[in-house]
């Protein structure tokens, strides 16, 4: 294997002090030392095509319910397959929507246990009124 030229390197120095590595264009630099502002550059240009936010036009369905989260997941997962939604989005989501579920089921006891105590005063009151019908009627 033949040796490298030690012209074809770079005769910058890197952040550390080391020599650079890089082939060197003809004036003696590689590109990133020729133009010290382009890799900030071309690092925002690739940071903005990773954007985060992406509006899709149509809004969240209100997720009230354990079916509303239901449908919400059966849709996610017919966009990951189709290509449309990326698999780390959906990822992220989905412990979103599992803390979503919690809090409905907490919620969802917290009204039955609601409904079980109306339902006893219901109740309480018809036997009362049952009692003071048969007392009247003696």
């Amino acid at each position: 294997m033949p040796a490298k030229k030690l012209d074809s390197r770079c005769q910058g120095r890197t952040k550390s002090g080391e020599p650079c590595r890089a082939a060197a264009t003809s004036g003696g630099l590689c590109y990133f030392h020729t133009n010290p502002n382009k890799a900030s550059e071309l690092g925002r240009i690739g940071g903005r095509s990773k954007g985060h936010a992406v509006e899709t036009g149509v809004p969240l369905p209100k997720l009230d319910t354990a079916i509303a989260v239901r449908d919400l997941v059966a849709q996610l997962i017919a966009d990951v397959h189709s290509g449309k939604l990326h698999p780390k989005i959906a990822a992220g989501l989905a412990p979103l929507m599992t803390l979503q579920l919690r809090a409905i089921e907490t919620t969802g006891i917290s009204n039955i246990e609601l409904r079980l105590a109306k339902a006893e005063e219901l109740l309480a009151g018809a036997a009362d009124r049952e009692k003071k019908k048969k007392g009247a009627a003696y």
